[in-house]
């Protein structure tokens, strides 16, 4: 059981050389947590969810059906991995961004405890319209020359969703050694409130305030810090350079 934050990563890096799997019961963070130390430690070994969380995100990822039967099948797949090197170094396993999305993870802590799930999501989304930010970045895919973006909200996913129901990027796949970018324009609220049902249902392709993309390396600049979330979490303070790479097959998957 954990205490508080950090200890599922510390318990992962420590127990990774002992067992062949070692499994997240609980939601993203959780998964997240136990990926980091997995990976501090060279991930000599298997990555397993059981998932209860509110979102489950990385399950989505996964093949459907009981995922206690797919830990009993005792199948391994190897996932790609990002690693985003910022304010220090941290790696995430379904997706990360700036803008909208940092922002709703950080309002998720102010919604009031009767709201679960995806009202959870929902609360975020609506206090986090109240205020978030427009920012003007520059960002370099790969080898390709810098572009300037004044952007809502970039995300940099290795899996489809985030939020629990937001279908960020429909077409991703968490093995073929790419990282999937969704870049939203600097849209007003009632932008946003458009966007966000197109989202959820995963039909925003084609948006004239949308832009997709697919790259192995991704910098980030920007005159003021960014905050960026991590599978749901904020686990590196603001950085202005934010540099991100996959790491293609990196961690294997029991399931």
């Amino acid at each position: 059981m954990t205490a508080k934050a950090g200890d599922a990563l510390a318990f992962a890096e420590a127990r990774a050389t002992e067992y062949g799997c070692v499994v997240a019961v609980g939601g993203d963070g959780t998964v997240h947590e136990v990926a980091n130390g997995l990976m501090r430690a060279g991930a000599p070994a298997a990555l397993g969810v059981l998932p209860c969380g509110s979102g489950d995100d990385f399950n989505k990822m996964m093949a459907p059906g009981d995922p206690v039967a797919r830990l009993a099948a005792g199948r391994m797949r190897p996932y790609d991995v990002g690693r985003v090197d910022a304010e220090g170094s941290r790696f995430f396993i379904n997706g990360m961004d700036i803008g909208f999305g940092a922002h709703g993870a950080r309002n998720i802590s102010r919604v009031p405890p009767f709201l679960t799930g995806l009202g959870a999501y929902l609360g975020a989304l609506v206090l986090t319209m109240v205020r978030y930010p427009k920012l003007n970045v520059r960002i370099r895919l790969d080898d390709a020359p810098p572009a300037r973006l004044r952007t809502a909200m970039t995300a940099v996913m290795n899996g489809v969703s985030f939020g629990g129901s937001f279908r960020v990027t429909p077409e991703a796949k968490g093995d073929d050694g790419l990282l999937d970018l969704l870049m939203v324009d600097a849209v007003g609220r009632l932008g946003i409130l458009g966007l966000v049902p197109l989202i959820m249902l995963g039909r925003h392709a084609g948006h004239p305030r949308i832009r997709f993309a697919r790259a192995k390396r991704i910098l980030i600049e920007a005159s003021e810090p960014l905050d960026m979330e991590l599978d749901g979490e904020l686990p590196l303070r603001p950085a202005k350079r934010v540099a991100i790479e996959i790491l293609p097959g990196a961690l294997r998957v029991m399931g």
